[in-house]
């Protein structure tokens, strides 16, 4: 459902575009020194000092990367801040601006729209982030969402996807495979209500992997935490599009190989449970699934010790000489070349 149908509706041309972009972003405050000037300017203006700036944007459409026949407008706005700011998170930085950008159909109503921004409001309020800007559009394709976010690092510790090194322990944040799982019982139900709309879906046993599917949450306290410890990756990237995919990228930008063990993945029992459920391997699951916004990264094994004792991270392997190719070490203890087949954006039948 995109909304209440029993709600009184308020029609987008009734406000205008600029009167929509102030109702919309009246809730919004800004909390960093280095906002200047937030929204109501032509352009923001920040100050970053001394700081490095790294800055990403991303692209969500519907019906390519969201289905909002049961994704709820609030959770699609925090999710959308989600996506970017573990980017910034992956290159250790500290997230501290964002603009949204969105092209909308007549089909959504001011209701529908303070929903999505609530969501946007709730993420930058728990985030810490400053919204300082974006656009309004038209569209006649339904909804499209950018997004785009800043932040600040000192050179010395900001991590890229290049500097992983022969021997380097392979590191992933929290479990993996929760979101592909969700995603998949809420396609079940979806086609369950379209057989029988009447039907009312028992979600009971899968609330940890749906809330990975609707409501991630990127990994700040992942950043604070390393730094605490005082560990810097040698390289880092988020988990969005599967960790095949992701590992295969940091061995190829740090042209290392490397030996990643099948049974030190990190597994939620839910994933486990419903891996068995629907007949799926989990550890395919967990290399193909993509969206769990988790942090996978390669550090020294001198800083094991720092680590090791850390609920929040699990080593997972190591990085070896690209000669040896990038490997999975099976429980039977074969190797088996990692591939990625993880989700594609660019594929005519990939579902986000």
């Amino acid at each position: 459902m995109i909304e209440d149908k029993n709600q009184e509706k308020t029609a987008l041309s009734s406000l205008g575009e600029f009167g929509l972009i102030d109702h919309l972003t009246k809730q919004f405050t800004d909390k960093n020194s280095s906002t200047i000037k937030g929204i109501g300017d032509d352009a923001a203006i920040l100050d970053f000092k001394n700081k490095s700036v790294v800055l990403t944007t991303d692209l969500l459409v519907e019906g390519v990367h969201f289905d909002l026949s049961y994704m709820p407008l609030k959770h699609l706005g925090y999710k959308a801040v989600m996506v970017n700011l573990s980017d910034v998170y992956a290159m250790n930085a500290n997230a501290t601006q964002i603009t949204v950008s969105i092209a909308v159909s007549n089909r959504f109503s001011l209701e529908a729209l303070e929903a999505f921004y609530e969501g946007i409001h709730k993420a930058a309020e728990v985030y810490g982030v400053d919204v300082v800007g974006g656009d309004t559009t038209s569209s006649t394709t339904g909804l499209m969402i950018s997004v785009t976010a800043l932040g600040e690092v000192d050179l010395e510790t900001v991590v890229k996807r290049s500097g992983a090194k022969a021997n380097d322990l392979l590191v992933v944040s929290g479990d993996l495979g929760g979101a592909y799982l969700g995603l998949q019982v809420l396609e079940r139900e979806k086609e369950v209500f379209k057989v029988n709309p009447n039907n009312q879906p028992d979600l009971d046993g899968y609330t940890y992997i749906i809330e990975r599917q609707l409501k991630p949450e990127a990994r700040k306290d992942i950043v604070k935490l390393l730094k605490d410890l005082e560990v810097v990756p040698t390289s880092m990237i988020d988990v969005s599009d599967g960790l095949s995919s992701e590992i295969i990228h940091l061995c190829k930008q740090s042209e290392v190989g490397c030996d990643l063990y099948e049974d030190k993945i990190p597994l939620d029992p839910q994933v486990i449970s419903t891996c068995e459920e629907f007949n799926m391997d989990s550890t395919t699951v967990a290399l193909n699934g993509g969206e769990d916004y988790e942090l996978l990264m390669t550090i020294s094994q001198e800083d094991f010790p720092k680590i090791k004792a850390n609920p929040n991270l699990t080593v997972i392997g190591y990085m070896t000489d690209s000669s040896t190719g990038m490997n999975l070490v099976t429980r039977g203890e074969t190797k088996i070349p990692i591939t990625a087949q993880g989700w594609n954006a660019m594929s005519s039948d990939s579902e986000s």
